[in-house]
């Protein structure tokens, strides 16, 4: 049975929550708002399927370095506006849909949460598309898509690297029709803290939209608008948004994103994600209204690509890693981060925000210090 000692050793993919034929694993949260799998050991029957299926004690043995990294834009301008970054997901989605397929995708609840899901529409891609930075429930979703598969029916499945891995695991072998889809992860924040911050914006009133990367004013300069019926409750930059600025500066992610068991080899056909940088590697693919980059690992990823209707070009990977390092590192664990989360607890948001700012003034000391360090080091 899963044993969970120490909580970086589960990244909370639910693989193993899936897996069990006795379901008597139980999903609980924990104090920072993190989900944990909790074995009943009365009802376990010692089958290891849930070790089996685990992706931290059963991590890929894969080359990590693309076989080919692509500068990309959907030319459909609307959809594009829509996404965080070049609205890539939509015409891979489309894709597979046009074959009488399933994309499974985030939504936000009505409650703000995230959660996996699928749809068999292009109407439902509408909610799937734009960053949604908060650990998504997978609810059934990797059941869900095998299921669909057993069927024959084609599958694209999108999300953060460990919950590629979870889904491979769960699977236990390799589909044909299955289309594995991971986003660039910088680390999942805490669900906990993101609820506390819409509160603490709200203020009471109904939250009616949540946009995480607004293009209002420009790709590069992304907004956080929240809104409640016909009045703006926040519409600011990241570096104006408390909550944003914690999941920036890794104060708030889940422990296992500090020591990453999926980061850049997690068995995905696709990833894809912002480039950023575009400006200074390929400025003709630069409008400001948002760029992607696309990192092939597999024949069915280059299978997926082939014939889509964008704007592209083939760039070297390690003008990728220059604008998204955390493609191959992991998040660094602040030092206040346990402290963070006690005083949260005791005193709630609005007492965290000024240990919020603090934390971001010493990272951003701490590398200051290093650049010169690496400076006086290449003198």
């Amino acid at each position: 049975m899963i044993n969970l000692k120490r909580k970086q050793d589960c990244c909370g993919c639910q693989a193993c929550f899936e897996i069990c034929p006795k379901q008597c694993i139980d999903l609980q949260y924990d104090e920072e708002g993190f989900i944990y799998p909790v074995v009943n050991e009365e009802t376990c029957i010692d089958c290891h399927l849930c070790e089996k299926v685990c992706p931290v004690l059963n991590p890929i043995n894969r080359e990590s370095v693309p076989i080919q990294s692509l500068a990309a834009r959907n030319r459909n301008t609307p959809i594009r506006i829509q996404s965080s970054s070049g609205g890539v997901f939509s015409l891979l989605s489309k894709k597979i849909l046009d074959r009488g397929g399933i994309v499974f995708g985030v939504k936000y609840t009505d409650d703000f949460s995230a959660i996996h899901t699928f749809t068999d529409s292009e109407n439902g891609l509408s909610a799937f598309r734009g960053s949604k930075y908060v650990q998504s429930d997978l609810a059934h979703a990797y059941s869900q898509v095998q299921a669909f598969l057993s069927k024959g029916t084609p599958v694209m499945f999108t999300g953060t690297p460990c919950q590629i891995a979870g889904l491979n695991g769960f699977l236990r072998k390799s589909y044909p029709m299955l289309y594995t889809v991971s986003t660039i992860c910088h680390g999942v924040p805490s669900p906990l803290i993101w609820k506390g911050f819409l509160s603490s914006v709200s203020r009471g009133r109904t939250i009616t939209s949540v946009n995480m990367r607004s293009k209002a004013e420009g790709w590069k300069h992304y907004k956080m608008r929240i809104v409640s019926g016909n009045r703006v409750l926040m519409d600011k930059t990241a570096e104006e948004t408390s909550f944003m600025k914690a999941f920036l500066s890794d104060l708030i992610l889940r422990p296992s994103c500090y020591a990453c068991p999926a980061r850049g080899n997690h068995g995905s056909d696709l990833t894809i994600g912002d480039f950023w940088g575009v400006e200074r590697f390929n400025p003709e693919m630069d409008d400001d209204l948002g760029t992607s980059v696309v990192m092939v690992y597999t024949d069915k990823g280059e299978e997926l690509i082939n014939g889509l209707e964008w704007d592209c070009q083939v760039i070297p990977y390690e003008n990728v890693l220059k604008g998204n390092p955390s493609i191959e590192l992991t998040a660094t664990r602040p030092k206040n981060r346990e402290a963070f989360f006690v005083r949260y607890q005791k005193e709630g948001y609005k007492a965290v925000e000024k240990e919020i700012a603090r934390n971001i003034r010493n990272a951003r000391m701490h590398a200051i210090k290093a650049a010169i360090r690496r400076r006086l080091s290449i003198k």
